[in-house]
């Protein structure tokens, strides 16, 4: 049994990698909105944290009631309570990737986390 798992995604509004990767510890969605539109709903999680790294494309997430810009090569932590809704600018779609984890689950990362062989 392989101690990993790929697939391939193609260019869609919305993929969520939770099945497709069989993923136990984080949920990542990979998110394009056209140009001018918005997620249709603003909202807020119980327990996880949404990390979301701009991939391509210019628009702006209201966060909590502030606007806040966004534009490719920014990324954004988001508290579970934040109330959250995301827009692609007028004249831009808005690529982007979700990472969602459980707020302060984290024990170890990088070398702290590493087996060296």
């Amino acid at each position: 049994m392989a101690n990993y798992t790929k697939t391939t995604v193609a260019k869609e509004n919305r993929t969520e990698l939770h099945d497709a990767l069989a993923l136990t510890g984080a949920e990542i969605s990979l998110n394009t909105l056209p140009a001018g539109a918005g997620v249709p709903f603003v909202h807020s999680h119980k327990k996880n944290e949404e990390i979301y790294g701009i991939l391509s494309g210019k628009g702006h997430v209201v966060i909590d009631g502030e606007e806040v810009p966004l534009a490719a090569g920014d990324w954004l932590k988001v508290a579970p309570a934040a109330k959250r809704q995301f827009s692609a600018a007028s004249d831009s779609e808005l690529t982007y990737i979700c990472i969602q984890v459980q707020e302060n689950s984290l024990e170890g990362y990088t070398a702290a986390d590493a087996v060296v062989y």
